[in-house]
């Protein structure tokens, strides 16, 4: 027994309950197979329930409604005015300014060339603002799908040897992540990423920050020859083993740039109205270290710079994708890989954002919407995009009222393919390495961390190994240790994938196999029972072992809870014994928080017959000769408030009536008590 249990014992005598009237416990109405299983998956696909708004419309307005439902720029686009635009234009030049810079960086830390960057930054915002439902999300590449994308090809393909073949296994990766992500949107299963926990992401942004930080040490000290690994040791000796190749002129370029965009960040996060600055600050150290490295040529001592950029807007794509050959599991993996990170990460900033101004963004709709323009994206010379939380938090401050600002973006964007690539000829990579690892340090939440800390040690342990994982072996096989152990693994690595532990999925299987259980008692003066060891007052029942269930009971934790009730059971009747107090008459099973997902009858015929039977048999033969009253003690399970479904079932299946009998079956654990107690009175008068 846990301490303090034998310090909460009643004397020997039966407690005085005050008569109360019993409520009848009633069966719910009946209900067909098919309705309980329509029931069943309109609460699975269809919570929002989509089609209530149908309801009494005629057929015209049914059409406006489906076709609002689907495009919602149709709800919002006719009640659009100029003040509005107003707005809009403002917060779409603001973050085309941070999406230009942000675009050539990212596709670099795709290994992809830094044109496709600006065309992603092009082509799905504006299938964005025709298909999504936030007004605040910024739509383009980001830095951790881009690191994932990159890092996973190029484990099989070199972007330096064979450069148009990985183009190719990039495009087909995103065509994959956009299938991917509008299927869950159309088929209703968003539910899915829900099992990416707030600290499996903590973890993962943090330990994925660190890595793409560390990756921007070739460009800041202008390393030649770096590790094409992800893992912090491998870095860190790709570093320290070119000491040679480290440039003076760079690194002294990198820190300057890289001092001023933190000041500038510093500057708006101390000060939310100066946004301006830090999202301006990108493209303003791209103008001037543009500037500096053509007037004094920077290019020819040490300063390595982005190189002639090709205009003109995107070139279809589509005759690049490859649905077959032997690279097709690497971009399906890829894209299902950089499918989940993109849709989560573009989900969470569309809530966060429509919290903050009291709208609702539909998840399935932004599933649809951001798979779409990733599928639309990869026949347009676009690699995995989705909302970006920086971006999306400029977009935010700088007033966006609707998706325009996406538009708006877009069409600066477009502008600059068409004619001002040349100005970005001599822009130094180190500046784009300064822009990345400015933007990720804000993917590290170390306040969201200490919390964690505080609420729950074990998610802390979830995080903590997301975050090691993605530090020390790799941004993938970090995420599958937090969570899907071997999906994620790095291809002919198999005995680190068999040695991968999913701790997220240790949590949540612990819990079905091995559910809360808790002995109640009785609150002083009132008949309400509650957990015993977490309320001191409360007392015991003697003659009553009353235990909660909270959690469902399923053939994973059947046995476990039979064995648990047998061990109650057990120290109850030692303690017991010792003290020479009463034996249990009645086990109690408060059933008011527990669903059955197996045969409920099978599971209370096991602690019926073999817990109550084969423990009870000897003791009250010991006590009472008289077999046939022994017999009928050993049937006194009783069940209080048992779900709807779960008295259902029992009714189905107890046709001799040992389980729900009249006496079995309370509403509550205090009229049990007080019913019980009554009978008991009365077969100890009968007695004398």
């Amino acid at each position: 027994m846990e301490p303090n249990a034998s310090n909460n014992m009643q004397p020997d005598h039966c407690l005085e309950i005050a008569p109360m009237g019993v409520h009848k416990v009633v069966p719910p109405p009946h209900r067909s197979t098919l309705q309980k299983l329509k029931s069943r998956l309109k609460e699975t696909f269809f919570p929002d329930d989509p089609l209530l708004q149908f309801k009494r419309q005629t057929l015209g307005k049914k059409w406006i409604l489906a076709a609002q439902y689907f495009f919602p720029i149709l709800q919002w686009g006719p009640k659009y005015s100029f003040k509005l635009f107003k707005s809009d234009i403002v917060s779409g030049l603001t973050i085309a300014s941070l999406a230009i810079p942000q675009g050539i960086s990212y596709a670099k830390l795709a290994s992809l060339p830094p044109i496709v960057g600006l065309y992603s930054s092009f082509v799905p915002p504006l299938v964005y603002a025709v298909l999504g439902s936030s007004r605040d999300l910024a739509v383009g590449p980001v830095s951790i799908a881009s690191l994932i994308l990159g890092s996973m090809l190029t484990q099989e393909v070199s972007p330096v040897k064979n450069p148009l073949l990985f183009l190719q296994l990039a495009f087909s990766s995103t065509f994959f992540a956009g299938l991917f992500q509008a299927s869950l949107g159309f088929l209703r299963l968003g539910f899915i990423i829900d099992f990416l926990s707030k600290a499996t992401l903590i973890g993962f942004m943090a330990g994925a920050a660190i890595i793409v930080s560390l990756q921007q040490l070739q460009s800041l000290l202008g390393i030649t020859h770096f590790t094409k690994k992800m893992g912090l040791v491998p870095v860190l000796s790709s570093v320290f083993h070119n000491i040679n190749e480290w440039s003076w002129q760079t690194i002294l370029m990198g820190f300057c740039f890289l001092v001023f965009l933190l000041l500038t960040r510093h500057v708006s996060m101390r000060n939310p109205k100066l946004f301006w600055v830090s999202a301006g600050a990108p493209l303003v150290s791209v103008i001037l270290s543009t500037i500096l490295v053509f007037a004094f040529k920077a290019q020819n001592h040490g300063i390595s710079v982005i190189g002639k950029l090709q205009e003109g807007l995107n070139p279809p794509s589509w005759n690049m994708l490859h649905f077959h050959g032997s690279n097709l599991g690497l971009v399906v993996k890829t894209g299902l890989v950089t499918g989940i990170i993109s849709l989560t990460e573009g989900i969470a900033v569309g809530r966060t954002f429509a919290a903050l101004k009291n709208y609702q963004v539909d998840g399935n709709k932004e599933m649809v919407a951001i798979g779409l323009m990733n599928v639309i994206g990869s026949a347009t010379s676009c690699y995995v995009t989705t909302g970006a939380f920086s971006r999306s938090a400029v977009n935010h401050n700088a007033g966006a009222k609707t998706a325009v600002s996406n538009v708006v973006m877009s069409v600066t964007v477009m502008v600059t393919l068409l004619f001002l690539m040349p100005l970005f000829q001599y822009t130094p990579n180190v500046v784009l390495g300064a822009i990345i690892v400015t933007a990720v340090i804000g993917l590290i939440d170390l306040p969201a961390a200490c919390q964690i800390w505080k609420i729950d040690k074990f998610d802390f342990v979830v995080m903590l190994c997301a975050f090691f994982g993605v530090v020390f072996i790799s941004v993938q096989n970090g995420l599958a240790i937090a969570f899907l152990p071997c999906l994620f693994m790095i291809p002919n690595n198999h005995a680190a994938a068999d040695e991968q532990v999913a701790i997220s999925i240790f949590k949540i299987l612990l819990q079905v196999t091995r559910p809360k259980t808790m002995i109640l008692g009785n609150i002083p003066g009132t008949d309400i029972f509650r957990n015993l060891h977490h309320y001191k007052d409360a007392t015991r029942i003697p003659g009553f072992l009353i235990l909660s269930i909270e959690a469902p009971i399923n053939f994973a934790n059947a046995t476990y809870l039979k064995e648990r009730i047998q061990r109650w059971i057990n120290e109850y009747e030692t303690e017991e014994d010792i003290k020479k107090q009463s034996s249990i008459h009645f086990l109690i099973l408060d059933l008011s928080d527990c669903a059955f997902e197996i045969r409920v009858a099978d599971f209370l015929e096991l602690i019926l017959v073999e817990l109550i039977i084969n423990h009870f048999l000897l003791w009250l033969t010991s006590l009472n000769p008289n077999c046939n009253e022994a017999w009928q003690m050993m049937h006194h399970l009783v069940l209080v408030n048992p779900v709807g479904e779960v008295l259902e079932k029992l009714l189905r299946a107890d046709d001799a009536r040992d389980i729900t009998g009249p006496d079995t079956l309370y509403l509550t654990v205090g009229e049990a008590v007080a019913a019980l107690s009554s009978t008991m009175k009365g077969q100890s008068s009968s007695h004398v």
